[in-house]
């Protein structure tokens, strides 16, 4: 049997505002940084190991998983950071508030491209300060790979691919992994890895700073999944994220 560990990124300061993040690096709010000490206690308190943490280039992702492995006194293990875990790109949503785009679009538009499989909001132009060939990170991606807008649909291509090519292979060698990420790329990762339907994903809410655990049989397949913590928790976790005035993105 292998073991797997998603957690959400807690609650960030654009989150906190209500604004679309995407691929805007945004750090955590107080309550977002106490959300991932929680779920590193949780899992000490479980007696988790791992041998391998991955997270996206987003500082409110690795900062993440950065608390939860110090509280487990695990900041040692190997640490993988990859664009391909980043939230999906709201293109050019991002930096805007939920009311003020309601107001341009509507609000049945606005809750389109943010639960919809393969709507795309609207794009940036490759002038726009956002773009992310203007950030140093993304300095050695080639152009093509950059979005300039993505629904889920095209975010489950790039999660699926790092998922192939880097992660599948540890945990067939028998490593215990944990992934540090965002509401969309894991979304996009428990699609492929539940077989759900782009129907069945739209109604997946994920809370924040809650340890998710899978464990998998030798073909990856989910044999077992459940949340650490109380049902009470996670029941308003749930609650806040599947709220349909909140940003959480």
């Amino acid at each position: 049997m292998h073991k797997l560990v998603l957690i959400r990124h807690g609650e960030s300061l654009w989150n906190k505002a209500n604004l679309f993040t995407g691929w805007m690096d945004v750090n955590l709010s107080d309550k977002g940084i106490q959300e991932a000490l929680h779920a590193g206690k949780l899992l000490k308190e479980e007696q988790f190991v791992f041998d391998v943490a991955y997270t996206s280039y987003l500082k409110r992702a690795i900062k993440t998983l950065d608390y939860v492995l110090e509280e487990m006194d695990l900041l040692w293990i190997p640490v993988y950071k990859t664009w391909q875990l980043n939230e999906r790109h709201y293109g050019a949503l991002q930096g805007l508030s939920k009311t003020t785009t309601a107001e341009k679009y509507g609000e049945a538009q606005v809750q389109l491209w943010r639960r919809s499989y393969d709507v795309l909001p609207p794009a940036l132009t490759k002038d726009d300060a956002r773009y992310p060939r203007y950030d140093i990170k993304y300095r050695d991606m080639d152009d093509e790979l950059i979005p300039l807008t993505e629904s889920l649909k095209e975010t489950v291509v790039r999660v699926r691919d790092y998922w192939d090519k880097e992660i599948a292979p540890q945990i067939k060698a028998g490593k215990n992994v944990i992934i540090a990420a965002h509401g969309n790329s894991l979304r996009a990762l428990i699609m492929f890895l539940e077989n759900l339907s782009s129907k069945e994903i739209i109604d997946l809410n994920i809370p924040t700073g809650i340890p998710l655990v899978y464990n998998l049989d030798d073909r990856l397949h989910p044999v077992e999944r459940y949340y650490l913590g109380s049902e009470e928790q996670l029941e308003s976790k749930i609650k806040q994220v599947a709220e349909p005035d909140k940003i959480m993105e």
